[in-house]
């Protein structure tokens, strides 16, 4: 393989960019930052970075990572930031030329290190991505090239409160699209209870809830201000209206609408695929079902999880073990060991979900979920999509506020981002 063009194009990484990495991660130091200058690539230490801190050495994700680098005859340095923070150092390591040699990352910043050309494509390392979910490979290419492998995928879906459902009169299964949710909710608020609670806050968790209002209603992002963007947030204000959903909503987070919904005072909460254990652990009969497009169907919900991706390094023959570390990652057995070990990931092929459902067939639901997902990145978006999404986030606050009807908020939304993204 030949990467002279790529090496060099870590360079193009500005010093907007670069002040921004360094800004974030004082303090900091790239535990790659031998990883592209080993004596032996067939042999020795390979670095991994990845973005669950949470899961220390003595995890069974460590043991999972160190299992892969065993099979391929190397130690793995392992180093894990938050989601941010990798990002920048990722960012920063390619400007130093300290790259490590694979890395774990959030499925929407894969575009953003491909675009500074850090990263080798999926083709150069010599991976097989024929088995992928397309529409969960989409989310890691860019201008037709896929530069990383989804390790899984989660998403949201409605939970609901079982017991609530039943004493208000509401059968799950008869919620199919938009006018059935709505008129689910109006029965359990009649019945004296709290209808839905979503995260609506100012941030790209609000955007990756309301999208999948957004696209069940047929809106594009690249037109927010459209007829059909319109209805999705005059669905959302109509609820706070009605009283269905509680003001609260505007500042909630993923978090906070879970600890509300785990109260039993709310019928329904949109949240993910990482709330199945606690879920099962509630006070409460609960039960999911899918978020409905507008006229029926299943709407796409934006697609969670992260990408393996390996940033190009300047000896190439650390790319073979590279290779081999990214495919026992990747195989059916380990997209199913991954979705076990961390308990709300679902693999992005169709033999892995098979594979899964076999030992979890609760799990069915999400399966579904994510088989008619979307990613964030999607129709060529790349870096477009942070610049768009925070115009969406903005209006969808101002919208439910008050401060701005709906098709004000997005005519308004639709300006700023063509102004960021041109």
């Amino acid at each position: 393989m030949h990467h002279t063009t790529r090496r060099n194009a870590h360079l193009r990484l500005t010093a907007g960019v670069a002040t921004i990495a360094v800004a974030g991660l004082l303090g900091a130091c790239s535990s790659g930052s031998e990883a592209g200058t080993g004596s032996d690539a067939a042999s020795g230490t390979y670095t991994w970075w990845d973005p669950y801190p949470q899961h220390d050495t003595s995890s069974d994700w460590a043991a999972r990572v160190q299992a892969c680098g065993e099979e391929a005859g190397v130690t793995i340095e392992r180093t894990a930031y938050d989601t941010t923070a990798l990002t920048n150092q990722a960012l920063l390591a390619a400007q130093e030329g300290t790259s490590p040699d694979v890395i774990l990352l959030d499925n929407p910043a894969v575009s953003t290190l491909a675009d500074t050309g850090m990263l080798t494509t999926v083709d150069e390392l010599g991976l097989d991505t024929s088995a992928i979910d397309e529409n969960l490979l989409a989310a890691g290419v860019v201008d037709g090239d896929a530069y990383g492998i989804p390790i899984g995928a989660n998403t949201l879906s409605l939970y609901y409160n079982a017991d609530i459902l039943a004493e208000a009169g509401v059968d799950p299964a008869s919620i199919t699209d938009w006018d059935s949710l709505t008129a689910a909710l109006q029965a359990v608020t009649d019945a004296g209870h709290k209808g839905i609670t979503f995260a609506g806050i100012g941030t790209e968790e609000g955007s990756f809830q309301f999208l999948p209002w957004f696209w069940g209603a047929g809106a594009d992002l690249r037109e927010l201000d459209s007829p059909e963007a319109v209805a999705a947030l005059e669905l959302w204000k109509g609820w706070l209206d009605a009283g269905y959903a509680p003001q609260s909503v505007i500042n909630n987070s993923q978090n906070t609408t879970w600890e509300e919904f785990l109260t039993g005072d709310f019928a329904f909460v949109e949240n993910g695929t990482w709330q199945v254990n606690a879920a099962a652990e509630a006070e409460f009969e609960t039960g999911i079902v899918q978020l409905p497009g507008r006229d029926g169907g299943v709407a796409p919900a934006p697609t969670g999880g992260e990408f393996i991706v390996a940033p190009v390094q300047t000896d190439d023959g650390r790319y073979e073990v590279t290779r081999q570390i990214v495919e026992c990652m990747t195989t059916p057995e380990g997209f199913v060991e991954t979705a076990t070990t961390f308990a709300y990931y679902i693999p992005p092929t169709t033999e892995g979900q098979d594979a899964l459902l076999e030992e979890q067939p609760e799990l069915e639901p999400w399966v579904e979920a994510v088989r008619n997902a979307k990613g964030r990145t999607s129709d060529d978006l790349g870096t477009d999509y942070p610049k768009i999404s925070e115009a969406l986030w903005t209006a969808v606050q101002n919208a439910l506020s008050g401060a701005q009807s709906p098709e004000e908020a997005l005519a308004n939304a639709q300006a700023e981002a063509e102004a960021a993204t041109s």
